[in-house]
């Protein structure tokens, strides 16, 4: 059987998102997102407006990627990770699976979270673990 290429999703608001199927991997990619070609959404990953997914990044099955988001070069999230909005996953950093990044929290390059996380919203996370929360501007 062969897959749709594009879905169509109502919010509770009314507002119809439409979503395409990514080259690479097959995940599904809102209209209004930007996700380099070179990055790998599996089938079951969703990505929603306005978020960013750069070059070499990679995202697990079942992984839901919120509006606003950011996903720097090269960036691996594991299987069901939930980024929620306008939150950033630094460079090279590595998600584990089944991993909550709450809204604005900020995740340095190259760090590493274990399976099973759960980061608030508005913190930054560097090596060495919590570093600070985020300031409203």
């Amino acid at each position: 059987m062969r897959k749709k290429k594009y879905e169509e999703l109502e919010l509770d608001n009314g507002t119809v998102v439409r979503y395409r199927r990514h080259e690479n991997g097959g995940g599904m990619v809102a209209m209004h997102a930007d996700a380099d070609p070179s990055a790998r959404i599996e089938e079951t990953a969703w990505v929603d407006p306005g978020a960013t997914i750069a070059a070499g990044a990679r995202l697990g099955a079942g992984c839901w990627i919120e509006a606003g988001v950011r996903i720097e070069t090269g960036a691996y999230l594991a299987t069901a990770s939930h980024v929620e909005r306008e939150a950033v996953i630094g460079a090279h950093a590595r998600i584990g699976s089944r991993t909550s990044i709450g809204a604005g929290a900020r995740i340095r390059p190259r760090v590493t979270l274990r399976p099973d996380s759960e980061i608030p919203a508005m913190v930054v996370v560097g090596r060495n673990g919590l570093e600070q929360e985020v300031r409203a501007a």
